[in-house]
């Protein structure tokens, strides 16, 4: 007991001290959890050991992202999504296979079975570190993101039948119409039993739950729709992460997909967190730097031709930044690849040597993940530059046009009256989706953040007639004028204020003229009333 307690306190006091050392170097904390797996493993003396129950709460992680993923998939988005989640995901996982098997069988010279478990286990993608960043960044919300997303989707989904497509090889009594058949029926039960009966009592539970306004009651029947959902399908001979999947689809239908996600979102990261710290285990460091060269090789191989697969098929109805950047996001080995290499391992298609070698392949990818993630921006701009770019924008070349920033009510009536009255403008935003809704409506929008010199520079900020500034939060309109004062000490600033107390606190930035709310709404309606009187 006590070894089991100081083992939690070297886990935790690990954890926390390097996400604080990683995060001032802007790595992720995902490395954090594996690093801090790899040491401990080897302080307690259990590398290498299949240790269950940790491998058992660490895939709940996943099967809480991909309950997460649910809530934000209606049936209704589904079939709007058909094109990116079944054409480009079934192209993708295909493609991505065959190309890794004919490197792997004629190449590398692998017997047939090992080559299409690696190619098979090689074309899946990193759900947990890659919706994880889209999700944090609201890249989702972009096309690559939505790109991306769907492609995982589908790759989550295909592990179903990769795994089915393993015990078939692995068992010369069944035939494959056989295989097919059972997997088609229990796939037809299991959607029929979510969709039917687990639908009632999904909201009949949170409904009565919700009535009670216990907080804890209704977490709990959260988690027994979750686990229950999952075992369900886990019964029928699919993965945890399909049942959890459907059940966050059926509560993305009701009232309660906000609060629930907003409820088990500290739970889902915590058992991530678990879930990085059982691949850090899985680290044999004597066998990685005794194999290094041929880890790397494989690794790198690998993703530059599943990167390359994902870009053809992507740049068929995208830009080539889109491309690029769904390529950089999905070219990793997934979490899902280890269930495959451990139960190709354990049934004996592929050697225990063969599995530990392509497990380590599959860390190391991981491992690397992260960082290519969070400078995708800066990769993918090798290709091309587009106004998704956060802080790296295309110099527009222009003057005397008017700046806006944000893009919320009051920068859309701006923008109207800027047009109405044939005035040059761009329009800037942190937002992602005012932006994607400001390019619909046919205008010049970046996203980016204003009080950053490479997008001060870019706009032209220097050459511009104003800045407006339609933003509510004071913090970023004296962010913003600092910066741009710094910049252009000419360029004339405008921005709304809310009363006096507001100008009040604005009074420290120089040279802004200030349109008080307040005052200019008072006029308008005394106008209005005595022209009404009249």
């Amino acid at each position: 007991m006590d070894q089991l307690l100081l083992a939690i306190f070297l886990t935790l006091a690990i954890a926390a001290v390097l996400s604080i050392v990683l995060k001032r170097f802007g790595i992720s904390h995902i490395i954090s959890y594996i690093f801090t797996g790899t040491i401990i493993s080897y302080l307690f003396g259990f590398n290498g050991l299949n240790i269950d129950t940790l491998n058992v709460v660490g895939e709940f992680g996943i099967v809480f992202l991909m309950f997460t993923i649910g809530l934000e998939l209606s049936l209704q988005k589904i079939r709007k999504m058909k094109e990116l989640l079944l054409t480009n995901g079934l192209l993708q996982v295909g493609l991505s296979a065959v190309v890794i098997f004919g490197l792997a069988h004629y190449i590398f010279r692998l017997d047939f079975n090992t080559a299409i478990i690696v190619a098979l286990a090689f074309s899946l993608s990193s759900t947990a570190i890659v919706l994880t960043y889209l999700k944090r960044s609201k890249d989702i919300l972009t096309p690559y993101g939505q790109m991306s997303m769907g492609i995982l989707i589908f790759q989550d989904l295909a592990v179903i039948p990769i795994l089915l497509l393993i015990t078939f090889l692995s068992n010369n009594d069944l035939s494959i119409g056989e295989v097919v058949v059972q997997t088609l029926l229990s796939a037809v039960i299991v959607v029929a039993v979510m969709l039917t009966l687990g639908k009632w009592a999904v909201g009949a539970l949170l409904k009565f739950s919700a009535r009670t306004e216990l907080e804890e009651l209704f977490l709990g029947a959260v988690f027994a729709i979750v686990i229950g959902a999952s075992l369900l399908a886990h019964g029928m001979g699919f993965t945890y992460s399909l049942g959890a999947f459907i059940a966050g689809m059926i509560i993305a239908d009701t009232d309660y997909n906000v609060k629930v996600e907003s409820d088990i979102s500290s739970y889902r990261d915590l058992l991530l967190g678990i879930f990085f710290f059982g691949v850090g285990t899985r680290i044999d460091l004597l066998y990685f730097a005794e194999k290094i060269h041929l880890i790397l090789f494989v690794f790198v191989f690998a993703m530059l031709f599943k990167a390359a697969v994902i870009y053809a098929i992507i740049r068929r109805s995208a830009d080539k930044n889109t491309a690029a950047k769904t390529a950089l996001s999905l070219a990793q080995i997934g979490e899902f690849s280890f269930a495959v290499f451990a139960m190709a391992g354990s049934q004996g298609l592929i050697s225990q040597e063969s599995a530990s070698f392509l497990i380590l392949v599959s860390v190391i990818s991981m491992i690397l993940t992260p960082f290519v993630v969070n400078n995708i921006y800066k990769l993918s701009s090798y290709f091309e530059k587009e106004f998704y770019e956060s802080d790296v924008i295309t110099p527009i070349g222009r003057k005397d046009h008017v700046v806006v920033a944000g893009f919320s009510m009051l920068g859309k009536i701006v923008c109207a009256d800027l047009q109405a009255k044939g005035a040059s403008f761009i329009i800037i935003s942190d937002n992602l989706k005012q932006v994607v809704h400001a390019r619909k409506l046919g205008y010049m929008a970046y996203f980016g953040h204003l009080n950053k010199t490479p997008v001060l520079e870019s706009l032209m900020v220097d050459e511009a007639k104003a800045v407006i500034l339609t933003v509510s939060s004071e913090h970023n309109k004296r962010l913003i004028s600092e910066a741009i004062r710094d910049f252009a000490p000419r360029t004339k600033i405008v921005m709304k204020i809310d009363g006096a107390e507001e100008r009040k606190h604005m009074r420290g930035v120089q040279d802004v003229e200030f349109v008080d709310a307040s005052f200019e709404v008072s006029s308008l309606l005394v106008s209005r009333a005595v022209e009404q009187s009249g």
